[in-house]
């Protein structure tokens, strides 16, 4: 790396832990914020209402552990790669749709939407927009991020402890499960389902039980990151949106390590106007083409739907 790149990787490493540790001191200070409570003492509770993008701007410095030795001395990660965004191609996406879940499979996107009395699930036909099929959740149910696994579909509720499990063809409702922490994101790997809560945890779930068969903490540059949100599972690693940022990381599996920062700021300004009344909210969407490998990103409330292309910084 050279000295540019370098600094701009502090940068943004900064601005992540800075963003959490900002929001994790507010919350032990007792202040009375209503943008995003907590239901644990570990859990950053996304607010669908009024979320809004927390410019990334670093306001604490990283510092090295000291030893006296150097055998005894702590092994610090390898720094993260940072990665830019070319887009390839813009998609017409439903500004009304607050995206919470986003997979792209056999020519058709699978959507996952949010907002109570608006939550929903759906398949999207790519390059009109246009709303193919759609299952509406109960008014009482806050949905969050979806996966797609063999021919059935898991969706995840925010804050009911319920996630729902539907036939993929029809949209049938299967079955139900439960958990104890607050539903984010979710991928799989091909094996498990992977969830997030909002927090630096990621849960790995068999998909028969539900049951939990491990936990990961996700760390960048040794530090835990919170408010990972919608997640994907790209070529051995876990791609996880960071919320409120324009951030997105690249997770080692095994360890929890982040080793690659998506950077997309600025996307949501190359997207057309938007015909909602409501205006566009955070990025939040990541979906992958398995044939093809083309890589789609969007947010809540997006007009469009962005193909894009990563490179390093």
């Amino acid at each position: 790396m050279n000295q540019r790149t370098n600094i701009l990787l502090i940068v943004v490493v900064v601005a992540i832990v800075a963003v959490t540790g900002v929001f994790v001191a507010t919350q032990l200070g007792g202040s009375d914020v209503v943008s995003a409570p907590t239901a644990a003492p570990t859990a950053v509770v996304e607010n669908p209402a009024t979320a809004t993008s927390i410019p990334a701007s670093p306001t604490a410095a990283v510092t090295a552990a000291e030893s006296d030795s150097p055998l005894t001395a702590p092994v610090a990660p390898l720094p993260p790669t940072i990665y830019d965004y070319t887009v390839v191609k813009s998609y017409p996406h439903d500004p009304n749709a607050f995206t919470q879940g986003l997979v792209y499979l056999d020519g058709v996107f699978y959507e996952g939407t949010g907002l109570y009395g608006r939550s929903s699930l759906r398949k999207v036909a790519p390059e009109t927009g246009e709303v193919l099929q759609q299952h509406d959740l109960e008014e009482t149910f806050f949905g969050e991020g979806i996966a797609v696994l063999g021919d059935e579909i898991y969706q995840l509720t925010w804050q009911n402890g319920v996630g729902f499990v539907y036939d993929r063809a029809s949209f049938a409702e299967k079955r139900r499960f439960t958990y104890t922490t607050e539903g984010w994101g979710l991928t799989h790997d091909g094996e498990n389902l992977i969830m997030s809560d909002g927090t630096p945890t990621l849960y790995f779930r068999d998909p028969a039980t539900l049951e939990e068969v491990r936990r990961i903490t996700v760390t960048v540059s040794g530090e835990p990151v919170m408010r990972l949100n919608e997640l994907e599972y790209i070529d051995g690693r876990i791609l996880a949106n960071v919320w409120q940022t324009d951030y997105m990381l690249r997770i080692d599996p095994a360890t929890g390590v982040v080793d690659g920062i998506y950077d997309f700021t600025g996307l949501l300004a190359q997207a057309p106007p938007s015909t909602s009344p409501t205006a566009p909210d955070v990025l939040n969407g990541v979906a992958y083409d398995r044939e093809t490998g083309r890589f789609f990103v969007t947010g809540k409330l997006w007009p469009a739907v962005f193909e894009v292309e990563m490179h390093p910084r």
